[in-house]
């Protein structure tokens, strides 16, 4: 009986609390969207646990809130909050509270917030996904902070089918590399910083900079029509709330650097004197280089304590009593130090020509990064807004490359053997990147059926090499003909060419001039969810560059037996006495130039219908670009005309690219999508202009002006599930038609310099990609969760290549090598993996840590070449691929409180080494192998950050 009395007893208790509790439910919604509803917003019960998140509709419920009477609160992370008092819950009822909010905080239904600058969380990344006709992934700043990206660089490789090579840090969408991609910042085109690539190095930009990337894999009218695998877009932060100021520093050093050897002498070029604080100060311009060759240091210097470190702030907010007026500043900078040794080989038609041992090749690289910029936006009504952003990046790379300094190398045919003697090679160059881009950007809602979005640009970059120093001198084993004998053997200066002990300069500057206009019109709208619109818009740019380059050389007079003491004294001999008794010369080479421009202009017409579940984007775009080049350079001659030096390449190209986008909603969750379009991908002025330019080790690549673009047929299919709306399982299908695919080979000929070539008629490839993000366990209120995310792609890929014959039917050139007649995409790799494992503590200061891995399977760096056209199943070069490897980085970050958070970052836990082989065949035995023929290590890098919010 007292077991019952008590269970009754507790029964009747819970019959009353069950009563004595209610429900406050509602919708919220966007004015600034037409009254959309606004997903994802935070509405909590103060005074109570009792919270929720609008769902996709802007739809909330709270369940279980005991009677009384509450203020409810509506906010978002990171914008002003508003807050509903006299919110009456009675028992066993709903209190039914909707709210709209705004663009002031006149009224309690009113909020400063705006979906659009909303876009760094994850949540409403995947709702515009999701709503996106076009099939497009982003990352934004809240997952980049969780995963511990640094930069827009990393950021892209967390999104499916991207992966980038480690050493040139070039980007790989869908297996396709630089020349199929383009690169946008707010969605105006941005140059590149490097003459070997068509994009610019995302490394540029800090995470700080970043609201959202994102990668729309399949055509925009609003993009250009030049790129086959996707465009990438960076969106700059904008202002989030009243007061945004914050500071953070780092610390932290590379394995490879903090071993006791390298740390106590880790070289720097004989330029870093010129550097002060992150800023390069020439002390030579290019026309008094000369000077240089006597009046300047040979030798690098030693950097004593090379730790990578960084610092960081931004400083923003809305201002005015009409909060019309946002504003926001952010700069900083970062330096990293590295070191590399391993094997470098060359082989020509079989034969090693070029070897270093894996302890003799050894690269110190420097980078400083010093960034700023400033994000202004006024609201002039309802209906108008303007937005200023200007960014200027300021890069200063340095490295110093040293092989042969233990006599085991071979790298230039001087000497007839290594028991002769051997070589020794230094390059020392600083590379520094000044590029600014300003953009004005505006939106007019002309009337509630009618909206004007358009934008403007102007780009200037500065890219110079300055000051190029470079060594090659023999270290002979036996020189009867010098009495000048030391424990090294005689250093004798290289002979050949005049140019062998030099010091260089390049310079590129480039301008540019874009702009885009899109003007939306609703045709239909009505509650049936029928809608029709159409968009008119269309984009110019024009971009010019003027390069130049020369060299500055020096060698020994005729009959002089003038040698160094030892190769870290080569420029001890270099003084103006030797030059006055004839024992050295100078050598000046003619100046190298070009000059070139781009000149694109393009209209297109839209039309995206919605009947009910189905959504249907058609589009015609008329785009024309003319390239025009004009080059005067020492190794040019034309093969028809026999003139030297001086020539010009021009191409035209004008067409209409149509392109269809199908979405099919079968769901609130669930989504089919279908995209067809037809592209193009135009060669670049480093591919046609026919300057030489000589890497580090020797290689040589010159462009060819012969070089024609390619067309691009793309079709995709995508299914897209939301199970929650921050969790996402998509599988994707895509094919894709490349003619006349552009690819760097080796030119006709003995040289062994690389150029580009259409090398083929066409590419294909077909592929897969499967993604997802998931709570494996659940996210709640002060409990942990634990997050997975990742994607998987496979690709299968092929290109012909192509025999190219004359007029009368003979074989004038051909690109088949071997038993090859179709090959791999260069750059492309068949399985690309990103993995991350999110745990969260889910207090109100959480800890959390991110374990987050890439695998990117082996891919083609360069494609193999005939040495002799007659013969080219015997004498010819083989591929070069880049083997396969892991990536795995740990990240834990820690909100100690409001203000303060600390970081730790180690990436790279693996250190795998990084691997080029070539397949090469002898031509005597027949006999075929891979040979190793580039490796290092970029070491773990390990870092300390902490961070203050005010």
């Amino acid at each position: 009986m007292k077991r019952i009395f008590i269970a009754l007893t507790l029964l009747v208790i819970g019959i009353t609390n069950a009563q004595d509790t209610g429900t406050i439910a509602g919708k919220l919604l966007d004015k600034e969207s037409n009254n959309q509803p606004l997903p994802f917003a935070n509405v909590i019960v103060k005074g109570t646990s009792k919270g929720a998140s609008t769902d996709f509709d802007g739809l909330y419920e709270i369940a279980g809130v005991p009677v009384g009477t509450y203020t409810l609160e509506f906010s978002f992370t990171g914008y002003q909050t508003v807050e509903i008092p006299n919110v009456v819950v009675e028992a066993d009822k709903v209190a039914v509270v909707d709210a709209t909010m705004g663009a002031t905080a006149a009224a309690l239904d009113e909020v400063v917030i705006k979906v659009v600058t909303n876009r760094e969380r994850e949540e409403a990344l995947l709702l515009d996904q999701k709503e996106a006709v076009q099939i497009k992934e982003s990352i934004g700043a809240e997952q980049l902070a969780r995963l511990g990206v640094s930069n827009a660089s990393a950021a892209t490789t967390k999104i499916s089918g991207v992966s980038k090579a480690e050493g040139s840090g070039q980007i790989y969408v869908r297996g396709l590399g630089d020349r199929y991609l383009s690169t946008t910042l707010n969605g105006l085109p941005i140059p590149s910083d490097n003459i070997d690539k068509k994009n610019i190095d995302l490394e540029l930009f800090p995470s700080r900079f970043i609201g959202n990337v994102s990668i729309s894999k399949t055509f925009s009218p609003m993009n250009s029509a030049d790129l086959a695998s996707g465009n990438i877009d960076i969106v700059s932060k904008k202002v989030s709330k009243s007061k945004d100021i914050a500071f953070s520093i780092s610390s932290g050093v590379n394995s490879n650097v903090s071993d006791s050897d390298i740390f106590d002498n880790f070289k720097s070029t004989a330029n870093n004197e010129d550097i002060t604080l992150g800023i390069y100060s020439r002390a030579y311009e290019a026309g008094n280089l000369v000077n240089a060759l006597t009046e300047q240091s040979w030798n690098p210097e030693e950097i004593s304590t090379p730790v990578n470190y960084g610092f960081g702030f931004n400083i923003g907010g809305i201002l005015g009593e009409e909060r019309k007026l946002k504003l926001y500043f952010s700069g900083g900078q970062s330096v990293d130090n590295e070191y590399r040794e391993g094997v470098f080989r060359e082989y020509d038609q079989g034969n090693l020509r070029d070897f270093v041992p894996e302890d003799d090749l050894r690269r110190w690289l420097r980078t400083i990064n010093t960034t700023g910029m400033l994000h202004s936006q006024y609201k002039f009504n309802d209906n108008n807004n303007l937005s200023f952003n200007t960014f200027v990046i300021n890069k200063v790379f340095e490295e110093t490359l040293e092989a042969g300094r233990d006599g085991t190398t071979e790298i230039f045919e001087e000497l007839d053997n290594i028991d002769e003697g051997s070589q020794f090679i230094r390059d020392q160059n600083i590379k520094n990147t000044l590029l600014s881009a300003t953009q004005i950007l505006g939106e007019h809602n002309i009337s509630e059926k009618n909206k004007l979005e358009w934008a403007a640009g102007f780009n200037y970059l500065v890219a110079n090499e300055p000051n190029r120093i470079r060594n090659e001198v023999n270290i002979l084993n036996d020189n009867p003909r010098t009495p000048n004998i030391n424990e090294e053997g005689v250093i004798e200066l290289g002979f050949t060419g005049g140019f062998q002990q030099r010091k260089s300069v390049q310079e590129i500057t480039d301008e540019e001039f874009n702009a885009r206009i899109s003007d939306e019109l609703i045709l239909k709208q009505d509650e049936e969810d029928d809608i029709f619109v159409l968009n008119l818009g269309g984009s110019f740019r024009n971009k010019t560059r003027d390069f130049s380059s020369q060299f500055f050389g020096i060698e020994k007079g005729n009959n002089a037996t003038i040698n160094p003491e030892s190769i870290d004294a080569i420029g001890d001999i270099f003084i103006q006495e030797n030059f006055d008794n004839g024992a050295l010369q100078r050598n000046i080479q003619p100046l190298d130039i070009y000059d070139a421009e781009l000149l694109s202009y393009s209209g297109y017409a839209n039309f995206t219908g919605k009947f009910n579940k189905l959504t249907a984007q058609i589009g015609l775009r008329y785009q024309k670009d003319e390239i025009d080049v004009n080059f005067d350079v020492g190794n040019f001659v034309n093969r028809e005309t026999g003139q030297a030096r001086i020539g010009n390449s021009d191409k035209n190209y004008d067409n209409f690219y149509p392109y269809v986008n199908l979405k099919y909603e079968v769901n609130d969750k669930l989504a089919l999508r279908l995209s067809g379009s037809l592209g193009q991908t135009l060669p670049e002025f480093k591919e046609i202009a026919p300057f030489q330019y000589v890497s580090p080790v020797g290689q040589v690549f010159q462009g060819n002006p012969d070089i024609e673009r390619s067309e691009n047929y793309n079709i995709d299919f995508k299914v897209e599930f939301f199970p929650q709306s921050d969790e996402l399982l998509s599988l994707s299908a895509f094919y894709k038609r490349i003619n006349d695919p552009i690819n760097r080979g080796l030119q006709r000929g003995g040289e062994g310099i690389f150029s580009y070539f259409n090398t083929g008629d066409r590419a294909r490839i077909i592929g897969l990609e499967l993604e997802g993000r998931v709570y494996i366990i659940k996210k709640r209120e002060s409990y942990p969760n634990l997050r997975l995310s990742g994607n998987v792609s496979y690709l299968d890929h092929k290109q012909d290549l192509k025999d190219v014959f004359r007029a009368d039917g003979t074989l004038e050139q051909t690109f088949r090598y071997g038993d090859r007649t179709e090959i791999g995409l260069e750059g492309a790799s068949d399985w690309i993996t990103n993995m991350s494992l999110t745990f969260n503590s889910g207090d109100e200061f959480p800890y959390e840590f991110t374990l987050t891995g890439n695998y990117a399977s082996d891919k083609i760096f360069a494609l193999g070449a005939p040495r002799n056209q007659q013969q080219p199943d015997v004498f010819f070069n083989g591929e070069i691929t880049e083997k396969g490897f892991v990536t795995l980085d740990f990240i834990a970050n820690k909100e100690i409180d409001k203000h303060w958070s600390l970081g730790l970052t180690a990436r790279n836990l693996l250190n795998p080494t990084i691997k080029r082989e070539q397949f090469v065949q002898e031509v005597v035995t027949g006999n075929s192998f891979d040979s190793t023929v580039l490796s290092y290590s970029t070491g773990v890098e390990a870092s300390l950050n902490i961070s203050y919010k005010f």
